[in-house]
């Protein structure tokens, strides 16, 4: 990057743009393992019509990745050659019109269970359980304790490279296990979630939140909370659960650097001491996988996405905004 493009840039932003422009960021601030390298540029919208603003300033080819809370996240110790725009607001719009709860994709997905709880809605309460947004929950349609996001999905919005926001209903995606995808095309290259209405039935708002406050009790049970980790390494494979496998392979407190694979919960991989590399973690994810297919055949599919650079090859440079 030269100052010709920096100064470039920074025109541009204080002219068109209201969100902020980070430069060399380090994504271990912003994913939950608390590792990795850098971005080359990040970008925080201001709201929805400054992020599109800011996708229409974007060249065309310039790699673009969009992070909620980094809680299924993994950016190589050579960083992303791109630009990450950061999704998670605290002021996220979050409401409830007719008995439907409309929240953006940078609204925490614990937040959207209690509203709907405080609006005496239930079915929203699994939700406490995903430690992500609303974006990250709609793009890999998210679930734990027998419910899944896009079970109460009535209409996702999105928007496009271009800037164009549009709005979908379910039928135009393709949903199942930990995967959603347009029917014309992929989710991801070149159109993201920026939210969604959900459909939760009425209830007693109590009760949704005495089994908000039973579930997370059960999470601080049986999973690492107090160390940095990215949730569930793996899928769960077909009548099966990742974790058993491999646990039943010895791998609990099996370590690589400074990434251990949790002994509370074997499809959690911890980083104890913030040491961990980015390259630990992937090394440990392979691992596992190889020794869980070489012992009982199964293949094991991560559900974490890992973009950027090995180390040595450090993002720098690029197409500007």
């Amino acid at each position: 990057m030269n100052m010709a493009e920096h100064n470039l840039t920074d025109e541009a932003v204080a002219h068109g743009l209201r969100g902020r422009l980070l430069r060399d960021e380090p994504m271990a601030r912003h994913v939950s393992w608390r590792a990795g390298g850098r971005a080359a540029r990040a970008y925080v919208p201001a709201d929805l019509d400054d992020l599109a603003a800011f996708l229409r300033a974007l060249p065309r080819a310039e790699p673009v990745c969009f992070v909620g809370l980094g809680s299924n996240l993994l950016v190589r110790d050579g960083g992303f050659r791109g630009t990450v725009v950061l999704m998670h607001s605290t002021h996220g719009e979050l409401r409830c019109e007719g008995g439907r709860v409309l929240a953006a994709a940078g609204v925490a997905s614990p937040k959207v269970a209690r509203f709907a709880a405080n609006h005496s809605l239930e079915g929203a309460e699994f939700l406490a359980g995903i430690p992500g947004t609303v974006g990250g929950a709609l793009a890999m349609n998210a679930g734990c304790y027998g419910s899944e996001t896009w079970d109460f999905v009535e209409r996702a919005r999105t928007i496009d490279r271009a800037g164009a926001v549009a709005e979908r209903a379910p039928d135009a995606f393709e949903v199942a296990y930990r995967h959603v995808a347009l029917k014309n095309g992929a989710l991801g290259a070149d159109e993201w979630f920026v939210g969604a209405w959900f459909r939760f039935a009425p209830g007693a708002g109590e009760r949704a939140r005495v089994r908000i406050k039973d579930l997370l009790a059960r999470r601080v049970a049986t999973q690492p909370l107090e160390l940095p980790n990215a949730g569930s390494v793996f899928r769960n494979p077909p009548d099966g659960y990742a974790a058993r496998l491999i646990e039943a392979c010895g791998l609990k407190g099996y370590a690589i650097g400074g990434a251990r694979i949790s002994e509370k919960h074997a499809n959690f991989i911890v980083n104890p001491a913030r040491r961990a590399r980015a390259a630990d973690i992937e090394r440990l994810i392979a691992y596992a996988r190889a020794t869980v297919k070489a012992r009982f055949g199964v293949d094991l599919q991560p559900e974490v996405r890992i973009i950027g650079e090995p180390a040595g090859e450090a993002a720098t440079g690029g197409a500007q905004p």
